[in-house]
């Protein structure tokens, strides 16, 4: 790989070719990499990211191309978490997962609209 660029937990990082190593956390959004003149761009769930040895490895709790997101069951996923999480206490543990589920559709519909 020449590049890769992921959703860190500070923001958006880039790896190239001889970085240092280091182990990271991966929010919802986009990941891109690319080989040569080619390409590619994924939707990742969170995870974690590693450079090491010349390597980069990504564990991600999800992944989808980007250009096989359905927007509009994102949008759905988004309006059914909001309305959720609308009905919750926001100390309660079910509403930090309704807030998790809001901030992944969000990311899945924002990184689609990117392409």
């Amino acid at each position: 790989m020449d590049s890769v660029k992921a959703p860190g937990a500070d923001g958006s990082f880039g790896v190239l070719p001889g970085h240092t190593p280091f182990l990271t956390v991966m929010q919802p959004g986009e990941l891109s990499y690319t080989v040569g003149n080619k390409e590619e761009h994924y939707f990742v769930g969170g995870g974690f990211v590693e450079v090491a040895e010349g390597k980069v490895i990504v564990l991600a709790e999800s992944a989808e191309p980007v250009s096989e997101i359905d927007v509009d069951r994102a949008k759905a996923a988004l309006a059914q978490a909001q309305e959720r999480l609308k009905a919750l206490r926001q100390e309660e543990e079910a509403a930090a997962i309704e807030r998790a589920r809001v901030k992944r559709a969000a990311a899945r519909i924002t990184v689609a609209g990117r392409r």
